[in-house]
């Protein structure tokens, strides 16, 4: 018996049909009852259910209707509903194709990154049955040449199964090639072609990866919406960053690119937002009694977010010199972190609300000040009997560059959560050791019977909370106890989920989470137009001050902790850094 399934209206939310779907979906205030709930997250490929990275099903059909929760097919008892609506489901799969082009595909960044998590996905049955993987770039290959290149870089990390050789082989065979220039209408016609034959007349949804130097942006996404966008589904593109340089070259970008796309169809790619930690950062704080109370100006004394590297530019020095640290890290990686940690409670999951809040918050910030910003280089160092290069040294620079290889800022949210609480950011290249994270510093406990027992150094009785994004991804809480004994001597232990204890299973690298929710429709974690005109607001005036007073950099060790201007910064806000210690501190 068929379902009748009434269309939405064009005011649905994204969930329903907008223009961009030609396939009836449901509207998410008819969501009760997911088929979901009675599947697992991943399932055989013959039961395939995308579903984005907040849990919900890029093709779940409501088991109820209306409002009132009737049925939507009548006659269906609901012991039946649900093999009813996966039938419908898998027809639906049969009848479309999703066709991923990878923009850029001889690129470093397709070869090692988007490749090996396309091929993730499909080794634990996250993309649809019928799906193909073109590769394009300028480079003259055959299909054969694409897949001995990035066959090399696919790995069964996961879990060791057997099948992986033959899953491989399987991936291989759905990878094809087209070689054109990015600038020509005609080769995109021809690629258009290509997919045309390979998706054999079923609905197509197209999903392009620009894997390419911004400066190109513009001309494959005007050739491709001419000339190979989907016909009957929806065509998505996503776009890597730097998105420009500053708030100009930002707007000018984004009002080029919506010549050819709505704003709905732009993925704005920033792979921190997928990583593991960054993800349950708003699970830590929203689904924890004990976090959310304390999350406030009344019991946090700081927040800090720190990216060190251990390596220098090794050979990339071209292209960073031409942005520098505070573009590269600072404006996009750093700053969408601080959003997400500082943001209001969401109405709910869905994609507009929680980007809603994090544009409050990047509004709700003051622009840096000069005054409030230090900045670095690294130099060359002999250590252990080897040398180290200086940022200089490396050929691809000038050798009079003044570009920062380092940066620390104090920033400040003007709302009433976060009035006069100091965010310090502080990133670099060729530090001594490798390491991402977020730590929040507690204020003193008031009138603390036990103060004498920690003397003068009262940090050394702060509670501290750690976010360890990267490596060994890890949530520590630094708490003060008494050391077993008669006499009373007190002592900073943690409380520690270790990931790689906790959890054995690999968690999925960030380019999965990301390809998967585009896939899904997902934007969540994908940066809309107004939070990339709100975090180029703050920056944007530093960074042309920078310029024009061509102020430089204080020089640093290779594989040391930085410039000491960083510890004054911290100093002025009466902070000390917490990264400071051993190597777990």
């Amino acid at each position: 018996m068929a379902a009748q399934i009434t269309p939405p209206s064009s005011s649905s939310s994204s969930l329903a049909f907008s223009s961009e779907f030609n396939v009836w979906k449901p509207m998410r205030c008819c969501f009760f009852k997911w088929v979901s709930q009675v599947c697992p997250r991943i399932r055989p490929s013959n039961h395939f259910r995308i579903k984005s990275s907040n849990g919900h099903p890029l093709n779940a059909i409501s088991m109820q209707g209306g409002m009132d929760g009737s049925p939507l097919a009548k006659g269906i008892n609901p012991e039946e509903q649900e093999e009813f609506f996966i039938d419908i489901l898998d027809k639906e799969e049969a009848l479309s194709t999703l066709s991923i082009t990878v923009v850029g595909a001889s690129g470093d960044l397709a070869k090692k990154k988007i490749f090996p998590a396309l091929f993730a996905l499909y080794y634990e049955d996250c993309l649809p049955k019928n799906f193909i993987v073109f590769g394009y770039a300028r480079t003259k290959l055959t299909d054969e040449e694409l897949r001995n290149i990035i066959s090399t870089t696919l790995t069964c990390r996961i879990d060791k199964r057997e099948n992986c050789k033959d899953k491989m082989e399987q991936f291989l065979k759905r990878c094809f090639y087209h070689s054109g220039e990015y600038n020509s209408e005609e080769n995109f016609a021809e690629l258009d072609s290509k997919l045309k034959k390979k998706e054999a007349g079923k609905l197509s949804n197209r999903l392009f990866y620009l894997s390419i130097p911004p400066n190109i942006f513009v001309d494959v996404v005007r050739c491709a919406s001419m000339k190979a966008s989907s016909a009957n589904g929806w065509t998505r593109v996503i776009v890597e960053k730097p998105f420009g340089r500053d708030s100009e070259s930002s707007a000018e970008l984004t009002r080029c690119l919506k010549k050819y796309l709505t704003e709905d169809q732009i993925f704005r790619i920033d792979h921190y937002l997928g990583k593991e930690l960054v993800e349950n950062l708003s699970v830590l704080r929203f689904s924890n009694l004990i976090f959310e109370p304390l999350w406030s100006r009344n019991y946090i004394r700081n927040v800090q977010f720190i990216f060190s590297e251990d390596f220098g530019t090794e050979g990339r020095g071209g292209y960073f010199d031409n942005y520098g640290i505070i573009r590269d890290i600072m404006q996009n990686h750093l700053l969408q972190i601080l959003a997400l940690f500082a943001m209001e409670t969401p109405v709910s999951l869905d994609a507009e609300d929680i980007r809603n809040e994090k544009v409050k918050v990047l509004r709700s910030m003051k622009p840096l000040e000069l005054e409030d910003v230090i900045i670095g280089q690294y130099k060359g160092h002999n250590k252990g009997g080897r040398a180290y290069p200086g940022y200089t040294d490396d050929s691809t620079v000038p050798k009079n560059s003044i570009t920062p290889t380092f940066a620390a800022a104090a920033l400040f949210i003007n709302n009433a959560r976060w009035d006069g609480v100091p965010f310090l950011m502080k990133a670099g290249k060729a530090l001594h050791r490798k390491r991402a994270e977020i730590r929040v510093q507690f204020r003193h406990v008031p009138g603390n019977l036990y103060k004498r027992n920690f003397g003068t150094d009262l940090d050394k009785a702060t509670n501290e909370l750690v976010l360890r994004v990267q490596p060994d991804e890890a949530i520590y809480l630094k708490i003060n106890n008494k050391v077993p004994g008669l006499g009373m001597r007190l002592d900073r232990s943690d409380l520690n989920l270790l990931y790689r204890a906790r959890y054995p299973t690999e968690i999925p690298d960030a380019y999965e989470r990301l390809l998967l929710d585009a896939i899904a429709g997902e934007r969540r974690l994908f940066t809309r137009s107004d939070e990339l005109d709100a975090a180029w607001s703050l920056f944007t005036p530093l960074l042309k001050e920078l310029e024009a007073k061509k102020i430089a950099p204080e020089l640093y060790p290779y594989g040391s902790r930085g410039p000491v201007g960083a510890h004054y910064l911290a100093a002025k806000y009466n902070v000390r850094w917490g990264d400071l210690g051993g190597e777990d501190d």
